[in-house]
């Protein structure tokens, strides 16, 4: 991918985003994905998301943002994730984010050679303490650098009641 067709790629990803963020509206708590490096995202590059929370009382549903190329190689994406609540506590997880389906079919929307994938990770959680959480994510797969994962995000909005 040239340079200049990436900067329109980004472009077109970011007027994207604000649609999708503007139907969204009050209900989002936190909502930002990272772009990652053209030659792929590396184990080395851990993404933090960090946020001030307030609110332990209303339910939250909690998503990962996943943007890649049509061509990539893979029908899912692995990832470590550690996060750190306000107390010092952390936990680690492994997060399988299912990319396709059994036949190979991208899940997600699609536009052009790109798919962004909006993938449920927690539903109607309270948070339990306030202050300052820290998610880290690490890419798992086994390939280093992972080649066409371009960004990689994390939303939390308010649930339905």
């Amino acid at each position: 991918m040239t340079a200049i067709s990436r900067h329109i790629l980004n472009l077109t990803v970011a007027v994207s985003m604000l649609f999708i963020l503007s139907a969204c509206g009050a209900d989002v708590v936190y909502s930002k994905y990272e772009t990652l490096p053209e030659e792929g995202w590396s184990t080395k590059n851990k993404l933090s998301f960090e946020m001030d929370i307030t609110d332990t009382q209303s339910l939250n549903n909690v998503f990962l943002t996943v943007r890649h190329a049509d061509s990539y190689p893979y029908s899912n994406l692995f990832v470590f994730l550690t996060t750190e609540y306000p107390d010092g506590k952390k936990t680690t997880d492994t997060l399988e984010c299912v990319l396709a389906n059994q036949k190979g079919q991208w899940k997600g929307d699609g536009a052009g050679d790109l798919w962004d994938n909006k993938i449920p990770l927690k539903q109607n959680v309270r948070f339990p303490l306030p202050g300052k959480y820290k998610f880290t994510f690490e890419q798992g797969m086994r390939v280093d650098p992972l080649p066409l994962i371009l960004d990689f995000g994390m939303i939390i909005e308010k649930a339905k009641q």
